[in-house]
């Protein structure tokens, strides 16, 4: 392929693209701009003594309100303390002690409250024989039986379709990714960009999610903002003829804020946490769900792009600014609402 169709296939990218953002402008609301707007809600169970278990629960908070969600069991359980509660940055952790009367083993676990919001919940119960349970709840499946064990392809699964759904519902990390597309100039670089941020954010995400490195999450998406904000001001300097870093090599700069994108997922990851048994079972597969997520937007975007170009009417030449200054605008909003709250 040369040069001259690169550039045009990247410039009937860059209008299909534009016909679909704009169209999502128009029919989304100004208040989905919140990037994570649905984040999980963690249950932990671990035994200390035969029957006896040490219980954690995260319910996700927005301001001063949450989520209305309680944990119930099928069989007989009792409280053994009372229930301890205290606030974090944007959850409500919950600790007390439970009394096992019927093994849990064999029970029903519930997220009651669940089936009414659009968020998801992480089980994981840890026994005092080593074996554990790890099972993701969702709104149409609020409950889930209790094995007498689990497999590592078990955990796995649950941690491939977490790192799906944490890319895909955070918006943050695609707006970047769409940026990406846009600045690209030809599909080789732009495979280049994608490969760059992924391997970067694998090498952070890891290094977080173990311990090596820790990082302000406050700060962290702040600059994840500022990075989607630089490159969106790239884009419009290139459409201006100056080239900058970003125009003239994608993929230095989808590295560098990759490192720091990672962390954001790290992140996300520690809300939820790992299985001790299975740290790299469920990190890789984490990782691999956040890679499949990011590929099946691409894909999108790049489908619904082919898709677009059959329009009837060519965009005008001042259309192409459009795309960077919505995705600018929506960055530093971020920035400023995430600043304010250091």
């Amino acid at each position: 392929m040369s040069c001259a169709s690169d550039h045009s296939s990247g410039s009937g990218r860059l209008a299909a693209v534009l016909r679909f953002l704009i169209l999502g402008a128009c029919i989304l609301p100004a208040g989905r701009t919140f990037a994570h707007e649905v984040r999980p809600a963690y249950l932990e169970l671990r035994e200390t003594a035969p029957g006896i278990f040490d219980v954690l629960f995260k319910s996700p908070m927005r301001g001063d309100a949450r989520l209305a969600l309680a944990v119930s069991f099928s069989g007989r359980v009792e409280r053994a303390t009372p229930v301890i509660s205290r606030t974090t940055d944007n959850a409500m952790v919950q600790t007390w002690c439970l009394a096992a009367i019927e093994p849990l083993k064999g029970q029903e676990v519930q997220i009651d409250g669940l089936a009414s919001t659009m968020t998801d919940a992480l089980v994981r119960v840890e026994f005092a024989d080593g074996t554990e349970w790890i099972e993701r709840l969702t709104p149409q499946a609020p409950r889930a039986t209790i094995p007498a064990s689990q497999s590592g392809w078990a955990v796995a699964a649950t941690y491939l379709k977490l790192g799906i759904e944490h890319i895909l519902l955070g918006v943050d990390h695609l707006l970047f990714v769409l940026a990406l597309i846009l600045i690209a100039r030809n599909t080789r670089e732009l495979i280049k960009a994608i490969t760059s941020f992924t391997v970067a954010h694998s090498i952070t995400l890891a290094a977080a999610a173990l311990g090596v490195v820790h990082v302000p999450p406050k700060a962290v998406e702040a600059a994840i903002a500022l990075s989607i904000a630089f490159v969106a001001l790239e884009i419009i300097r290139a459409r201006d003829g100056e080239s900058g870093i970003a125009a003239r090599a994608p993929w230095i700069v989808a590295f560098a804020f990759g490192l720091l994108h990672g962390f954001g997922f790290a992140g996300a990851l520690s809300q939820i946490g790992l299985p001790a048994g299975n740290i790299t079972v469920a990190l890789l597969f984490f990782n691999v769900g956040v890679g499949v997520g990011q590929l099946l937007f691409i894909a999108a975007m790049l489908g619904l792009a082919a898709l677009l170009r059959l329009g009837p009417r060519p965009l005008p030449h001042w259309a192409g600014l459009v795309p960077p200054y919505l995705i600018g605008s929506v960055a530093m909003f971020w920035v400023i609402q995430r600043v304010s709250v250091f």
